[in-house]
């Protein structure tokens, strides 16, 4: 039997959608993969795969001190039951939660950021005592002798150095890695043009932003069409309503497809991303539509740089810029030749750097070199 590496996530929906590369390149590298989350829709997908799925009862929304320590409990069971080598806690709640249950039962602790979060930089209407506690706690945490750090890009990075963390023990892997075999470029489309946006519908990820650009080019007679495709989230203050994206798409004629399975059916009707995002870890989106060969207009924020590279892979604006992103849309729009070099550039960026195969390289490579303790750990258990 392999050593055991246990994911700690919030959703089981998150696990799948962001996390699957990762886990089975632990897989194929021999490690006996377990995914602690709270268990939706997502048990079988899960299970599918060959790993073990283990229900978490918390809520991703939730900030209570007493839904915090059940979940500690909660964890510290399940940590006593499995005996994972390495535990790889993945965002903030997860990171900070999976940490302080995982005190003397872990013999590697992997703490993934994947962005700062809302907490930090958005809707969150918590008190500046609540993000300094926050921030005071996940210092403490990260800062721990079995702690490794992983980032997605070098914004993040200076954030958890800031935060007192060593170099050593910071790792910049980025993202969880791109099926490049199953996203390959696809055919622009016939017009009209078509922009698309791809995610959940916060404050955060700029929907509001886009919206409102959009409806300035629509009034100024611009020939295009936006796609938005993604949930709302009601866990996230930050999520705009269904009523309110139904409002948004009658006056503005804007298309909300809501959830959508399969991605590639987007970026067949679409020929140029869009994300006016506040702050990203590294955003699966623009990586998915970079594979499809789709050119981008992105925020020149954190995590969408790694991307959307000014010029050569898409046009980017400053965060917040209304104005400036209205005029980057109506540019791709009007561009093509613009719009497919952009996009070759784009294909060849994620083939390169973002590929599953080398992500999940990445990934089992810190996972080994962090593991001699872990077989250590298990030898002794076994022969015990």
């Amino acid at each position: 039997m392999g050593p055991r590496v246990l994911y700690i996530v919030t959703e089981d929906w998150y696990f799948l959608s962001h996390r699957l590369p990762m886990a089975r390149a632990a897989e194929a590298a021999g490690y006996e993969v377990h995914v602690a989350t709270r268990l939706k829709d997502g048990r079988a997908g899960i299970e599918k795969e060959g790993f073990v799925a283990h229900g978490i009862s918390w809520s991703r929304g939730s900030l209570s001190l007493r839904d915090s320590f059940s979940a500690i409990r909660e964890l510290r069971r399940l940590f006593r039951t499995v005996e994972p080598d390495i535990v790889h806690n993945v965002s903030v709640k997860p990171v900070v939660l999976g940490s302080v249950a995982s005190l003397g039962l872990a013999p590697a602790v992997i703490n993934s950021l994947t962005g700062i979060g809302s907490l930090f930089i958005g809707e969150v209407r918590v008190s500046r005592l609540a993000r300094h506690t926050v921030r005071f706690v996940l210092g403490r945490l990260l800062r721990r002798d079995k702690s490794t750090t992983v980032v997605q890009n070098p914004d993040d990075r200076a954030f958890v150095r800031d935060l007192g963390v060593a170099a050593e023990h910071v790792v910049l892997i980025r993202g969880s890695g791109v099926d490049t075999e199953r996203l390959v470029p696809l055919p622009e489309p016939p017009p009209p043009v078509t922009a698309a946006y791809v995610g959940r519908m916060l404050a955060d990820k700029g929907v509001p932003t886009l919206i409102e650009a959009f409806s300035r080019l629509t009034k100024q007679g611009i020939p295009l069409r936006l796609l938005l495709a993604g949930d709302c989230d009601k866990e996230n203050p930050g999520s705009l309503t269904p009523e309110q994206l139904r409002d948004f798409a009658s006056a503005f004629g804007i298309q909300w497809l809501g959830h959508v399975a399969d991605v590639r059916e987007v970026w067949r009707q679409a020929h140029f991303a869009v994300l006016a995002s506040r702050r990203e870890g590294l955003p699966k989106s623009l990586l998915e539509a970079a594979a499809c060969g789709r050119a981008m207009v992105a925020t020149d924020a954190p995590g969408c740089r790694e991307i959307a590279v000014d010029g050569e892979t898409a046009l980017t604006v400053p965060v917040d810029d209304i104005e400036a992103l209205a005029y980057a849309m109506a540019r791709m729009a009007m561009d093509g030749g613009m719009r497919e070099k952009f996009g070759k550039t784009a294909r060849q960026l994620v083939e390169n750097e973002f590929s599953a195969d080398t992500i999940g390289r990445e990934t089992v490579a810190l996972y080994d070199r962090l593991i001699g303790c872990g077989r250590l750990h298990r030898s002794r258990r076994t022969s015990s």
